[in-house]
């Protein structure tokens, strides 16, 4: 329940930010204190959250569905893999998915969605298929269209109900370039 809580949380200090990039913090030679193992590559794989206080992992992959293209009832699936425990997938649980780290999508039309996390609707995300042929979840970074790779919340404290929270930081590609992009906010 705590874990649920952090995410919330951590995402609810966006909503206090008229201009959330107004706080980013510049990152080329930033490097995550904390590291967490990765998630395997695979086809499917769309991104990735992590968040103090373990190393617990939501992984967002791409349902596509037998046309290949991605299902209309459920065009990402979401689960855990449990690193702190055994390195098992797990569902997440109603709770999870319907007040944390769910999401919401709505149909654009050309296998194309707006997604969006059930905790933070202003944070928006559009899955499409890139210029290679694939799907992927295309978001702001810097100011700039990047294919969403990851999303750390840091938390340093704090009570259960207000953590004290450090950064949220968004990693990214460049679709052009294939340059990593990545954007630290502070609260």
């Amino acid at each position: 329940m705590r874990s649920f809580l952090l995410f919330i949380l951590s995402f609810l200090f966006f909503a206090g930010s008229e201009n959330t990039f107004a706080n980013s913090i510049s990152t080329d030679s930033l490097k995550s204190p904390i590291n967490y193992p990765k998630p395997p590559a695979t086809a499917e794989r769309l991104f990735y959250v992590q968040r103090t206080p373990n190393s617990n992992t939501i992984v967002y992959d791409l349902n596509i569905d037998s046309k290949g293209i991605p299902d209309s009832d459920e065009p990402v699936k979401v689960y855990w893999i449990k690193y702190n425990e055994r390195g098992q997938k797990e569902d997440l649980n109603f709770i999870q998915r319907k007040f944390a780290y769910g999401l919401n999508f709505k149909a654009l039309g050309k296998g194309g969605y707006d997604i969006r996390f059930v905790s933070y609707k202003k944070f928006t995300m559009t899955l499409l298929k890139g210029t290679d042929g694939k799907y992927h979840i295309f978001a702001l970074i810097s100011h700039k269209q990047a294919i969403l790779k990851s999303i750390f919340v840091m938390v340093d404290g704090g009570s259960f109900w207000i953590p004290n929270i450090l950064y949220v930081e968004i990693k990214g590609t460049d679709p052009g370039t294939g340059r990593e992009m990545v954007e630290r906010f502070k609260p």
